[in-house]
């Protein structure tokens, strides 16, 4: 719906009330304070809220303009549902406890991470009880507590016990914990919606294997390569929801729903994209009252956001587009030294990589 129709446009209260006076006779006094006025008046309000709940009816019936509950109404209609929150979770022994000998670990302990001025301690909850060795530690796994985005964390981010446990004297994780995925947002499922309706299922085709990798939590997006490895096979290449390369645990997750959807001659593999670095080095001269790590992380949250957008959409990184991110910083008045991944030309990423942004390098001129 690109606008509304012409009987609903500019129905405000005065211009309903004054199109019925003017319809009054002429020998009646319609000027406000009049008896016609103020019987009028009333209807005019009501007539006005009339129109405006008629333009919310038709901004919640089309999908392009709908939200919320009544998204997920219209999603129901071609059987697509709103993807959940996932909370992240380690595999393969990621938590170590350290202690005495013979000490145990209970299955649901909650160990956190390091709260901050900015943001709360992340609880994450044992999976498997376990009992610390003669070498005096003990390894398993845990599950954020709270499902979404913020239970993933990098190596050595937990740090606390939640409670003293006897024997245990500290924990950490040893390998990144991945896999947690916010609810799908509003524009992902109607994205995914005019995916299915614009493009009928078929018998395995290449926009199936797309429509069924994006209905896992914690996809971002998906690239289907048929034929990769000869007659039969398919590779599906997956992104995470950060526009980055998709986390073990989701490519598991998807790999083992195709197996349910797939058709059973087809041999599927499902790896998460390539990621290619993306370095930024740059001189810049600054306005009064800025600092280097201000500019850095306005041009980090600037790159990160243009990257994010190319996946799997555009394989050209273009060098003066980055340029422009820079130059639009209010903080920096002019650069020079500029370089894209040591080069100032563009760089082609090949089907089925990721441009992520990798160091940035900023110096005062």
């Amino acid at each position: 719906m690109t606008e509304l129709p012409l009987f609903l446009q500019d129905e405000t209260e005065e211009v309903i009330r004054d199109r019925m006076l003017s319809r009054l006779p002429e020998n009646l006094d319609t000027s406000e304070g009049s008896f016609s006025w103020d019987i009028l008046e009333p209807a005019a309000i009501e007539l006005t809220l009339a129109a405006d709940w008629a333009k919310e009816v038709l901004r919640r019936v089309f999908v392009s303009t709908t939200f919320g509950e009544y998204l997920d109404e219209k999603g129901a209609e071609r059987g697509i549902s709103r993807r959940p929150a996932v909370a992240s979770r380690s595999s393969g022994g990621a938590v170590q406890f350290i202690g005495d000998p013979g000490a145990s670990v209970p299955a649901g302990y909650i160990v956190t991470t390091e709260a901050t001025d900015s943001s709360p301690a992340i609880l994450y909850r044992v999976l498997t009880a376990i009992t610390l060795s003669d070498k005096r530690e003990g390894i398993t796994d845990v599950e954020a507590v709270e499902p979404g985005r913020s239970g993933n964390i990098p190596a050595g981010a937990i740090r606390h016990l939640s409670d003293p446990l006897p024997g245990i004297k500290s924990v950490t994780n040893l390998k990144p914990i991945e896999g947690g995925a916010d609810i799908e947002s509003d524009d992902s499922l109607r994205e995914r919606y005019f995916l299915d309706a614009r493009t009928p299922p078929g018998s395995g085709n290449r926009t199936d294997y797309v429509r069924w990798a994006l209905s896992v939590p914690g996809v971002g997006n998906a690239l289907c390569i048929p034929l990769w490895d000869g007659p039969g096979t398919v590779k599906v290449v997956l992104l995470g929801q950060d526009g980055q390369a998709a986390p073990a645990v989701v490519v598991e997750a998807v790999a083992e729903h195709l197996t349910t959807v797939a058709p059973d001659v087809a041999l599927v593999t499902v790896i998460p994209a390539k990621e290619i670095l993306i370095d930024i080095s740059v001189t810049v001269l600054l306005a009064s009252d800025s600092t280097v790590d201000q500019v850095r992380r306005m041009i980090e949250d600037g790159v990160r956001n243009y990257l994010k957008g190319l996946a799997f959409r555009d394989p050209i990184v273009r060098y003066a587009r980055i340029a422009n991110i820079i130059l639009d910083i209010p903080l920096i008045l002019d650069y020079q030294n500029f370089l894209v991944s040591g080069g100032q030309e563009n760089i082609e990423v090949v089907q089925g990589d990721v441009a992520v942004l990798g160091t940035v390098n900023v110096r005062e001129a």
